[in-house]
């Protein structure tokens, strides 16, 4: 299907909210403003802020309660964090184990502003990457935190022992990752996101010895607890008994990661979803651009309809990987009888200043595009090679060996295939959501006393997340942010009151009425059935590319099947036990909701923004093409039961010039 490209008068004509009686409708309300952030130069204003946040003393820390929800690097670093200034911390995860949070799966390194390559970084390099990969949808101040607290984190990780990788001589080593210049990841071989999050696990475990922090595992929360406005707690179900708890606290943190698994075939574990942060938003709180989603550019290619997961090849393979397809279309031999000339090292052609280093989003529309044109490889011609023969040849089997050994060895086990020999088959997959709760510079929600952190908000990535920079988002969120601006909100917490028990039980009716209701349907499909189905949807329509015309259908279908789930999908069993089956229909439940405000949001930019492309808004070489004079804001939805309502942050730059992206 061909489009063409919209006209500058087009670009200039604001979009119409859409009638009511139309899929994708919604209306829009009062804009929003980030309050907490000073004003002020960009470098001065976290250390203004911190001076400006109201103290809470050691005595009344002791008489403050916490709730964090998720044990990742970033609810895991938070909770032993408010644990050892002295808070006490109720810390929930559904896992057996806090140390099995999907932080552990994240492989490629954590990025860090110490410049010890003398190779030209600082923090405002930093910053500025941050702000052009994401496409300049993100706000300049919490970047600049971010980048500012990035180098904190590496003294903090290497104090508690985690084994980042170091050079001949004993110092930390780095390498490169997309969208930047320099050479600024930390990282521990393939397994980065595992011995960050051990730290930060054996942090959380010496708090709990301490008695500071109390540690529910397996226990799911279904519900906030909002009295007097503000969040007091959750209501959570013990998952190995069934029992309906209720938590209060003076403040809840919400650190349960992304909801990647809207699509059903992503990198996330498969229990990763979105429940706890599509409740809060139901409750009150405003979603952040939820149409931002990242899909990764190095993935293992889907390989049949029996997967229930994808898994992710580390970006910084690309450091030493060429990316290549055949110069022919349909050309079918083995990679190793086409030579050197009949290949197409497309990256390294198309953007020379990066190579195969360019941010995840412009290599993943790369692939699709070499793909679209007939010149994959593998079964469908989804796939194209990552070929390390040249590393070999220069470096010796050993040194690659050292560096990558861990991600061979995954490869190899799962494909079958010697990456040694030949190269790997890759192909982009959903990984990260940059979008979630909208959250003020302090990582308050709408919801007064509701905090989230790391991949449940939408606060430093904007449109598109580099790199390495999901794990200091978490840990700088979780170490160093959040324990600050807590603070100055349990500051008041002597004027919060009483929590009133018609709000709990409103909170326990709700999470009871809806478990209730899964097990009375007794159809004949089951929750991973609907599951499948919506992220096929979800990935034809608004994936990799998206259309008018493709959001549309998904907009017109997910609500049928939606209405289908509810009369047809059967869950076993009865809620008084262990019920894998009713935690999936519920979490299925919640996806259905969210990929429809997903599609709304994505519709409603018509502009095409890092991962969100829309086919109509691309330039004369196919990039994304922005739209800065009608949507250089962020999309904070609000639910209501009549449909969504939009209100705007306008984001205002004064550091970085916003310009068409390029990386040639």
């Amino acid at each position: 299907m061909k489009f063409r490209r919209r006209t500058q008068q087009e670009q200039s004509t604001p979009p119409l909210t859409q009638p009511a009686s139309q899929p994708g409708a919604y209306r829009t309300g009062e804009p929003i403003r980030d309050t907490k952030a000073p004003s002020g130069p960009v470098e001065d204003r976290w250390d203004t802020r911190r001076f400006q946040a109201k103290l809470v003393n050691p005595a009344n820390k002791r008489k403050l309660t916490v709730i964090v929800v998720g044990t990742g690097l970033a609810g895991g670093s938070a909770a032993a964090t408010l644990g050892e200034l002295g808070y006490k911390v109720k810390s929930f995860c559904y896992q057996d184990s806090p140390r099995r949070a999907h932080s552990i799966a994240a492989q490629g390194g954590i990025n860090a502003a110490k410049n010890y390559r003398g190779d030209g970084d600082s923090v405002y390099r930093l910053f500025y990457d941050t702000v052009k990969g994401g496409d300049f949808r993100a706000r300049e101040s919490n970047v600049y935190r971010l980048a500012q607290v990035s180098v904190n984190i590496i003294d903090q990780a290497v104090a508690q022992g985690v084994p980042f990788a170091r050079e001949y001589g004993g110092l930390l080593d780095t390498r490169s990752f997309g969208g930047a210049q320099v050479s600024r990841t930390f990282y521990a071989r393939g397994q980065t996101g595992q011995q960050l999050l051990l730290g930060a696990y054996q942090a959380l475990e010496r708090q709990i010895a301490a008695g500071t922090v109390e540690m529910h595992t397996r226990h799911e929360m279904l519900e906030i607890v909002v009295s007097g406005g503000r969040a007091r707690g959750v209501v959570v179900r013990d998952m190995v008994t069934g029992e309906i708890e209720t938590h209060l606290a003076d403040a809840v943190v919400l650190a349960t990661g992304g909801y990647g698994n809207v699509f059903f075939l992503s990198t996330n574990a498969k229990g990763c979803n979105t429940t706890a942060i599509w409740r809060a938003h139901k409750k009150g709180a405003y979603f952040g651009n939820p149409c931002f989603t990242q899909i990764h550019p190095t993935c293992i290619p889907v390989s049949g309809d029996y997967q229930s997961k994808l898994t992710l090849m580390s970006e910084s393979l690309r450091n030493d990987g060429r990316v290549w397809v055949p110069l022919r279309k349909g050309d079918d031999r083995a990679p190793a009888d086409i030579p050197e000339d009949e290949r197409d090292y497309y990256l390294e052609r198309i953007y020379p200043a990066f190579g195969n280093l360019v941010p995840r989003d412009i290599a993943s529309r790369a692939a699709k595009n070499v793909c679209d044109e007939g010149r994959g490889v593998g079964p469908g011609g989804l796939g194209v090679y990552l070929d390390f023969a040249d590393a070999i040849a220069r470096l010796g089997r050993d040194a690659v060996e050292k560096k990558y050994g861990n991600l061979f060895e995954m490869y190899e086990r799962i494909t079958g295939e010697n990456p040694y020999e030949v190269p790997m088959r890759i192909y982009p997959a959903v990984h990260y959501t940059m979008g979630g709760l909208w959250v003020d510079y302090d990582l308050q929600s709408t919801i007064p006393g509701l905090f989230v952190i790391g991949e449940a908000n939408f606060s430093d990535h904007g449109a598109n997340r580099l790199g390495a920079s999901a794990l200091m988002q978490g840990l700088a969120d979780g170490y160093f942010v959040l324990p600050t601006t807590i603070g100055d909100y349990l500051a008041g917490a002597g004027a919060f009151g009483p929590v009133e028990e018609d709000d709990v039980a409103e909170a326990r009716t709700a999470v009871q009425d809806k478990i209730d209701r899964l097990l009375a349907v007794n159809g004949t499909r089951t929750a991973d059935s609907y599951h499948r189905e919506l992220g096929r949807i979800m990935w034809d329509y608004c994936g990799m590319e998206r259309t008018e015309e493709s959001l549309r259908k998904a907009l017109e279908r997910i609500p049928e099947l939606r209405e289908e789930f509810w009369n047809n999908v059967k869950v076993p069993g009865d809620a008084e036990g262990l019920n894998q089956a009713l935690e999936r229909a519920g979490r299925v439940a919640d996806f259905f909701e969210l990929a429809e405000l997903m599609c709304v949001d994505a519709l409603h930019r018509t502009e095409s923004c890092g991962g969100h492309f829309r086919a109509e808004s691309q330039d004369a070489d196919g990039e994304a093409l922005r739209d800065d004079e009608n949507f250089a804001y962020v999309a904070a939805w609000e639910w209501t039961p009549d449909g969504p309502v939009l209100h705007k942050e306008e984001l205002d730059y004064e550091y970085v010039k916003m310009t068409q992206r390029s990386y040639k």
